[in-house]
């Protein structure tokens, strides 16, 4: 039976343990075409250079709490994923969040007082270990291989990335120009009775134009921004997503039969929990 998820490691990831050539002078990394660790993943995180590439696919929204990270929505309820099949096979050919393609592996601090990383993996994932095939992670002189030093290369950057993410919401905090997020979607058999969804943050329009215009120039020169417009513009397809729901048989059948009383709309958190 497999363990149930560690809430104190990041989303996806089961275990980490530091890669070594001592214990690890042998294994190998190998790829797969599957992903079954999303398929009910309905949110996943984001760098804000990925904006203006993810936003064709998937809204951009913000979690709640003292520090809120941007996140892709694959599904509007807990557990849903439209873009992922129950295997993990991909539906279609939806943009991959670098998030999901960094694992199993990210960079750690081993030491809670040290500012120094290592290389770690999830044990857990099946797709590092002593395998027939697949890419050495050491060389025969035990030297992390090319293909670990382009994990690591992957990670750092990945890393660099999340910093500069943390200054574009430090920025939007720092305005206070996150709102509580609600959105309502009307179905065609039920227009009386929105399915609402709420649990998540996103810009208040309303602030974003108080700005002052220095301010705007300042964001438009370090591309903030264009990557607020990014966020404003993605979430039109919520209700893209709540319709591929419904055709994937994930979705709601009816506002009537929500939470099994009648003539109730939908409440739902969108990404409780995250």
């Amino acid at each position: 039976m497999a363990s149930a998820p560690n809430p104190t490691l990041p989303l996806l990831y089961n275990d980490l343990v530091p890669l070594n050539s001592n214990q690890h002078g042998d294994w190998k990394g190998r790829t797969t075409d599957k992903a079954p660790w999303i398929a009910k993943q309905h949110a996943i995180p984001l760098t804000v250079e990925e904006f203006p590439i993810a936003q064709r696919d998937f809204p951009i929204v913000f979690s709640v709490g003292d520090r809120p990270v941007p996140l892709a929505l694959m599904g509007l309820n807990e557990g849903v994923n439209v873009f992922f099949n129950d295997d993990g096979s991909p539906i279609g050919q939806p943009y991959i969040p670098a998030y999901v393609r960094r694992y199993p592996f990210l960079l750690a601090r081993l030491q809670p007082d040290s500012d120094n990383l290592s290389l770690c993996f999830d044990p857990q994932s099946e797709l590092v270990g002593a395998f027939d095939e697949g890419e050495r992670l050491f060389g025969e002189d035990l030297q992390p291989s090319t293909h670990t030093q382009n994990l690591l290369a992957f990670c750092e950057k990945f890393e660099e990335a999340g910093t500069r993410t943390q200054q574009f919401m430090d920025e939007l905090k720092k305005h206070d120009l996150l709102m509580d997020g609600e959105i309502s979607i009307q179905r065609r058999d039920a227009p009386d009775q929105p399915f609402t969804y709420r649990g998540f943050s996103m810009v208040n329009q309303d602030k974003l134009r108080e700005l002052r215009g220095d301010q705007l120039r300042t964001w438009n020169q370090n591309g903030l921004l264009p990557l607020i417009f990014a966020h404003l513009f993605s979430l039109s397809l919520m209700s893209t997503i709540f319709a591929k729901q419904v055709d994937l048989g994930k979705g709601p059948v009816s506002a009537n039969m929500v939470n099994g009383a009648a003539g109730q709309p939908a409440s739902t958190p969108v990404v409780d929990g995250q």
